[in-house]
């Protein structure tokens, strides 16, 4: 592929990303150009061939496809300035930003820019990314480009854009979520003897494992389960205490936690 990538802002998903492209050879480096005000912090990217840049005017002149990775109070600001240089017959803009709809970018920039809506999370660094994707008024080819690009970074699946949101909690949430739930793991297994070390290795691969058995089976983690638990065994008595310490019932009000908060983030406004 041919094709120029900006990345606006170098922030940790934004580097995520671009070092993902980096391993899955998709793009050349130098068809990547990364901006943020800071470029001495991107300087592993640009020694691995990756352009960077303070000036985001220069990334969207560059680029044909555009990857807008900043915090959402800064959307509004950096879209206007911005508007004059996006071309509707070059340009693609995928925004990564939590919480903006598609509406309030066109509102910035014009509704005749192609706007894709994206949610990766972390992994997306090692192509191990859950990726949803929304989109309006984007044709075929284009879409399908934006597509391409994810999926080399993970696995993608298109959605409403009304359900991003819920994508956000879940898949890029629920990386911070099932790292807390490893993180336990790993402190209850040194309590019973392991040192830090294994007992890390023991935790990570057997979730990498279990999330495997999922995906490649599509099985139900219940049958799963049941392959695991016996009449009077070990695994159904912790399961059994995990439950009756409210195990399930915090994560899924932890979820809705988190998907209420993006609700009511004061940048949805249009102005």
């Amino acid at each position: 592929m041919n094709k120029k990538i900006a990345i606006i802002g170098g922030g940790n998903l934004g580097t995520a990303i671009a070092e993902g492209l980096i391993r899955s050879e998709f793009v050349l480096p130098k068809h990547i150009l990364i901006t943020k005000r800071n470029i001495q912090t991107l300087g592993e990217l640009e020694r691995n061939g990756v352009l960077v840049s303070d000036k985001n005017e220069e990334a969207v002149r560059y680029a044909d496809l555009v990857i807008l990775a900043v915090k959402p109070f800064q959307v509004n600001e950096i879209l206007r300035s911005l508007k004059d240089e996006f071309k509707a017959d070059k340009h693609v803009l995928v925004s990564v930003v939590t919480g903006i709809t598609i509406d309030q970018i066109g509102v910035q920039i014009g509704t005749k820019i192609p706007v894709v809506r994206a949610m990766p999370n972390t992994a997306i660094a090692i192509q191990e990314s859950m990726t949803c994707v929304a989109a309006r008024n984007v044709n075929e080819e284009r879409l399908q480009y934006v597509f391409d690009i994810f999926g080399q970074l993970g696995k993608t699946v298109r959605i409403e854009e009304k359900l991003m949101d819920a994508a956000t909690v879940l898949g890029a949430c629920g990386t911070a979520f099932a790292m807390r739930y490893i993180r336990a793991n790993i402190q209850g297994g040194i309590e019973i003897g392991f040192d830090a070390a294994t007992a890390t290795l023991i935790a990570a691969q057997t979730v990498k494992g279990a999330a495997d058995l999922l995906l490649k089976r599509g099985t139900h983690p219940e049958q799963e389960i049941d392959k695991v638990t016996t009449p009077k065994g070990c695994t159904i008595a912790g399961l059994n205490e995990m439950e009756h310490k409210g195990f399930s019932s915090s994560l899924i009000k932890g979820l809705v936690t988190s998907y209420e908060k993006i609700a009511k983030i004061p940048e949805r406004s249009e102005g």
